[in-house]
């Protein structure tokens, strides 16, 4: 698989980020952009253009909550750009709430490395599948795809 896929880690905790930036290395994936800055995910997010987020929720001044409200506006309909949260807190309304909000997968801190970069690796190869896809199949055919219950109509 393309270690060069971005990924942009949002964590108020600086040694969280090093921990996660250090299991990311180790697994070749060297393309990361990290912050302890949550007001600036959106800025960050523009110009980064990610393949994967991995989010804290808990944070200060401006939650995971509030981040995935953005980043669901920003991402476009139909795009796949996984979050992948991460977060002490691993109650089911929280869990629903991330869920529900746009996060594709959810890890409970403390993290476990081998289970972390294993759903890293699953997240980053579905985006880069669907990037594949969408070089090979025009995307209204796509759109067609996800609205279909079956390929019948499109065969």
């Amino acid at each position: 698989m393309n270690t060069d896929l971005r990924i942009l880690i949002i964590d108020d905790q600086r040694p969280n980020l090093d921990l996660m930036e250090q299991l990311l290395v180790r697994e070749g994936l060297t393309n990361v952009l990290s912050s302890t800055q949550p007001l600036r995910t959106l800025d960050l997010f523009n110009s980064f253009e990610p393949d994967l987020v991995i989010l804290d929720l808990h944070m200060p001044e401006f939650d995971g909550f509030a981040i995935l409200e953005q980043l669901n506006r920003r991402i476009p309909s139909g795009e796949y750009l996984p979050i992948l949260v991460l977060t002490a807190d691993a109650t089911r309304d929280t869990r629903l709430r991330a869920l529900s909000l746009g996060a594709k997968d959810f890890i409970s801190k403390p993290l476990d490395a081998v289970e972390t970069m294993l759903r890293v690796w699953n997240l980053l190869e579905t985006r880069a599948l669907y990037k594949t896809l969408r070089t090979l199949v025009p995307a209204h055919q796509i759109d067609l795809l996800r609205q279909s219950p079956t390929l019948e109509p499109l065969l």
